[in-house]
């Protein structure tokens, strides 16, 4: 078979993965790196034009394709100006578009999709010596990706896939027809992978899955997840551990007990809520009401009183009355959240919200959507300053500060994921260190800690991270201010519109 076809690189050609969506595609990215890199690809210097560009695309945005259309039209030229040069489809849209995006962009070489991410390089050869555009879409999953080689960003913090797919059928989402149904991995490779990700300095991992809290349904054991987070806590030098995202419908006590209990799961919570109207979530299909959602909220506040808890709303699904938004005001209120992930409604293609009647019109959607902001970001605010004095464990990262080069200062996160910007010190630490910092101004949307660090503690992950950077471990005196943007797992990209779970 074809794909079992040895792929080599005679010269070191240079590649770029381009990112769209998700966590789930940024995770994606990380293994297609990997594999090009097994291949014997490299990275192309900044501000350089690769050999190899791929684009890893989402579909859940309504201009997505207009999105990719025009930056395959940018690359053009110079596909024209070096025969040579090699352009790749991947994701969500590629599963979706399949065919259409070579006789649109006849100038790619190769389309892939979901389900194949690990065909790239073979792909990529095929194309290159047949000298035509290759299109391969599988239906189903042909490899889980957490077996593919991986090239992970940051040495600090990783994301570990415990399930792909989605078993729902929520009308305004198009991910379960792109990703297909769920499928679990097994709990010991689940824990496999993540001591492995410690013994390599990893202190933080991300549990990953479309509805993270269904884990287990393929197996048929509904507490699994729980029974993953407790494990996850017998992991000797594993000291962070997150999860996103569940699902309301799916959340169960055995998962709050669980965070509550294990001391390394962090006591942070990010459950989308798509709307506080129980009329809009039955047209949306999600399988819950406010009264139980609202629910959850109380026994993990009860459980954990210091949790913050975050969401994804939508603002203008179709037939959303004032009435029904005045409902998902009273929900925000009654929440109290961190903070809150809010999407204007827009027609994603091959939804049924799509064709639904009653489109609210744009104007009357950015006037509540503002409304909404306006609330959340009082909220965000309010919760932040009562942050004002407290000492906290901030895990330094990189990329977080896009101003810390300016105000001299550095970046990372509490345990509840809040965005603590402070001030290094004499000691500068390094990305994957710990410093302990009082807070002592808090913005909406960040806390500021501006007084003499009061301890710092160097770590393994720093260690990893100093060791990335090729020079002596420990001489944390030569890291800059004002990092590039090479980040850790965030708990979801604020532009991605990816609102699944």
């Amino acid at each position: 078979m074809c794909l079992e076809m040895t792929v080599t690189v005679e010269s070191a050609r240079t590649y770029e993965v381009r990112t769209y969506g998700c966590q789930m595609n940024v995770h994606d990215s990380e293994r297609l790196s990997g594999l090009l890199e097994d291949a014997g690809y490299v990275p192309a210097a900044q501000g350089e034009t690769a050999d190899v560009v791929v684009f890893n695309t989402c579909a859940v945005r309504e201009n997505a394709d207009n999105k990719l259309y025009g930056n395959l039209g940018h690359l053009r030229p110079s596909k024209v100006g070096n025969p040579g040069m090699q352009i790749a489809v991947g994701g969500c849209l590629a599963q979706k578009d399949q065919g259409e995006i070579v006789r649109r962009a006849p100038w790619v070489d190769v389309v892939f999709g979901t389900h194949n991410i690990g065909s790239l390089p073979v792909l990529l050869e095929r194309a290159r010596v047949q000298r035509e555009a290759q299109v391969e879409i599988k239906e189903s999953l042909e490899t889980f990706p957490s077996t593919l080689p991986t090239k992970r960003e940051s040495a600090y913090a990783a994301w570990v896939s415990v399930s792909v797919g989605c078993n729902n059928t929520c009308t305004f989402c198009i991910v379960p027809a792109l990703r297909g149904k769920e499928k679990d991995r097994r709990p010991g490779d689940v824990l496999n992978e993540v001591r492995t990700l410690v013994d390599q300095g990893v202190l933080e991992i991300t549990l990953l899955g479309q509805n993270v809290n269904t884990y287990g349904v393929e197996f048929g054991d509904r507490l699994a997840f729980g029974k993953l987070l407790r494990a996850c806590g017998d992991i000797e030098g594993l000291e962070r551990v997150r999860f996103t995202s569940p699902h309301p419908a799916a959340f169960t006590d055995d998962v709050i007990a669980a965070m509550a209990e294990t001391p390394n799961v962090m006591h942070q919570l990010h459950m989308p809520l798509q709307s506080g109207s129980d009329r809009v979530l039955k047209a949306m299909r999600r399988s819950y009401r406010a009264e139980r959602y609202l629910g959850i909220i109380e026994r993990v506040r009860a459980a954990m009183p210091d949790a913050a808890i975050s969401t994804d709303i939508i603002v203008g699904f179709p037939g959303e009355t004032e009435e029904d938004f005045q409902g998902t005001l009273d929900v925000v209120r009654e929440s109290r959240f961190a903070n809150a992930f809010t999407f204007q409604y827009s027609i994603r293609p091959g939804t049924p919200a799509a064709t639904m009647d009653d489109q609210v019109p744009k104007e009357v959607v950015q006037e509540r959507y503002e409304r909404l902001v306006a609330l959340q970001t009082e909220i965000s605010w309010a919760e932040n300053k009562r942050q004002v004095g407290r000492t906290l464990d901030v895990l330094v990262a990189e990329g977080e500060g896009r101003k810390d080069e300016a105000t001299h200062r550095m970046s990372g996160r509490a345990p509840d994921n809040r965005l603590v910007h402070f001030a290094p010190g004499a000691d500068t630490p390094r990305p994957g260190d710990v410093v302990s910092a009082e807070v002592t101004y808090a913005a909406p949307h960040h806390l500021v800690a501006d007084g003499p660090a009061l301890r710092l503690r160097r770590t393994r992950a720093g260690d990893t991270w100093q060791a990335r950077q090729g020079a002596p471990a420990g001489a944390g005196s030569g890291v800059m201010l004002g990092m590039p943007s090479i980040g850790r797992p965030a708990p979801l990209p604020e532009t991605s519109g990816c609102s699944v779970s």
